[in-house]
């Protein structure tokens, strides 16, 4: 059990529509929290599970409070809503200014994110959508925390030299230096390609060759399927059987590949009556009806 975050370097590369999407068909129960400092999008896009809007106050912003006075994991609850059909959703900031709310707060965030796995009471994983993340965003301070650090990008030439570049940034921030191929630092760091099937295999090895040749300490983890229309019903702007759409079926493969990659090196740090339940519980089905139906 850990804390995953997503980021991307530039552009709009779909961090939030993939943070939601690995969480609805996550294996465990899990966390979203929308920890980007320049807000978030859910509580515009989602219904709450009583079928009304979310509550923009009650989430990263309700937190700050609490967190200036010290952060038990557990306290994380307090500040969680359900969205239609189960998702537990930390809702982001409004706006970026009100991130100054959180200044000096992002490395007890990241700390309370990654020990909830080891919570008695709720256990949970947490996947954070962290937006974009330069040298200076204040959510880079969560990622030593994390067990791993999902960077999020297309494929356009541009969008894989910046992911490349970020990574290797990244690296060095978070390991000390740029690692060779035979040696991956913690935080992992991994890269999740936005692409059409048909050319998803191919252009993620190719990525890959990139990602150990330049000695980035990074490595393709997976792809998400570039679909649009998956998309839309994730968000709730479309009806439809999103549990047959290419997005979360290939949400659904990532996921399942990083528990089988990383899976023994979170279960080695969680409790020892924690690990066997790696596998089971998906919570998938009913939740994915419920995006597909938020807000419609």
């Amino acid at each position: 059990m850990a804390l995953i975050a997503l980021a991307a370097d530039k552009g709009s590369p779909g961090v939030t529509t993939a943070a939601v999407a690995l969480a609805a068909v996550w294996p465990r129960r899990v966390l979203l929290a929308e920890a980007d400092p320049a807000g978030g999008d859910l509580v515009y896009r989602s219904a709450a599970a009583h079928g009304g809007p979310l509550n923009p106050n009650t989430g990263m912003l309700s937190i700050a409070a609490t967190a200036r006075r010290g952060l038990v994991p557990d306290q994380l609850w307090d500040h969680v809503q359900p969205l239609s059909g189960g998702l537990e959703v930390l809702v982001g900031l409004g706006i970026a200014e009100q991130a100054a709310g959180l200044a000096g707060l992002w490395p007890t965030l990241g700390h309370a994110f990654n020990s909830l796995a080891d919570s008695p009471h709720a256990a949970a994983d947490v996947i954070a959508d962290c937006g974009r993340i330069s040298g200076d965003t204040p959510a880079v301070e969560m990622l030593p925390h994390a067990a791993l650090v999902l960077l999020v990008s297309r494929t356009e030439p541009e969008a894989i030299a910046r992911v490349r570049d970020r990574a290797a940034a990244l690296a060095g921030k978070l390991h000390g230096g740029s690692r060779g191929a035979a040696s991956l630092g913690t935080p992992m760091i991994g890269v999740v390609l936005i692409a059409d099937t048909g050319t998803a295999g191919k252009l993620a090895s190719q990525v890959n060759d990139m990602l150990v040749h330049a000695q980035t300490g990074a490595r393709v983890v997976g792809t998400i399927a570039d679909d649009p229309a998956g998309a839309d019903q994730l968000a709730g702007r479309k009806r439809g059987r999103l549990d047959k759409s290419l997005l979360i079926r290939s949400a659904r493969k990532v996921a399942a590949d990083l528990y089988q990659q990383y899976g023994a090196a979170w279960a080695a740090s969680a409790q020892a009556d924690q690990a066997p339940q790696a596998h089971h519980a998906p919570h998938a089905p009913g939740q994915m009806q419920g995006h597909a139906g938020a807000g419609a």
